[in-house]
């Protein structure tokens, strides 16, 4: 028997979700939070096998939520049902340890089989936000193959300054600046400055001080 949390705080939602539960016979709801701060007082009374996890929670955040409870209970699993598509919340919701991401949108037979593959030791990911997570993966390896210079060259960047004055910064000639600027453009699939700078400060490309 899989025993599930439900974490919501919507009523019609965990009402919904509940009915559902309940005609499977190997499923179980043995307790239900409607914040992120009743979380884990749920989880140390009912050590569920599973937690069907919401993001937008009064309190903490279903994302905080999950890495305290992985933190103290590595072993329950955590599947985040969400009405979030975008990609920044589903890594956060990876890093913080959730075995799955769904979108609320999703079908219950979905939503049921989803259950037992986490149960199992399984991940799943919401058809739809695959993509973006190959995508970012994508992103993120292209951050890795900056070379040294042209990592230099975007921290400079990120301090607002010119290409003449990054020229004299780094004792290199206005033409490599432009070299490595458009590498770095290349490399983050960014058009401008503005975008380099902020897929640098989102990614942690650059040392900050």
């Amino acid at each position: 028997m899989i025993q599930i949390l439900l974490v919501d705080d919507h009523t019609v939602l965990r009402d919904g979700i509940r009915s559902i539960l309940a005609l499977e016979s190997d499923i179980q709801v043995v307790g239900e939070a409607i914040s992120g701060d009743e979380v884990l007082k749920k989880v140390e009374e009912f050590q569920p096998d599973c937690i069907l996890m919401d993001i937008n929670l009064p309190g903490k955040n279903g994302i905080e939520v999950t890495s305290l409870v992985k933190s103290q209970y590595p072993n329950c699993r955590v599947l985040v049902l969400t009405m979030f598509e975008d990609e920044e919340y589903l890594m956060e919701a990876l890093r913080a340890g959730a075995d799955g991401y769904l979108l609320k949108d999703t079908s219950s037979e979905q939503v049921l089989a989803a259950i037992r593959m986490v149960s199992q030791g399984n991940s799943v990911i919401n058809p739809s936000m695959t993509k973006k997570l190959v995508t970012y993966h994508h992103q993120e390896l292209n951050g890795n193959i900056l070379t040294e210079r042209e990592k230099e060259v975007l921290f400079e960047l990120v301090k607002g300054l010119s290409n003449k004055e990054i020229s004299e910064a780094l004792f290199i000639s206005d033409k490599n600046v432009k070299i490595h600027i458009n590498n770095i453009f290349r490399k983050l699939n960014v058009k401008s400055r503005t975008q380099a700078i902020i897929y640098a400060v989102r990614n942690q490309l650059v040392p900050f001080s």
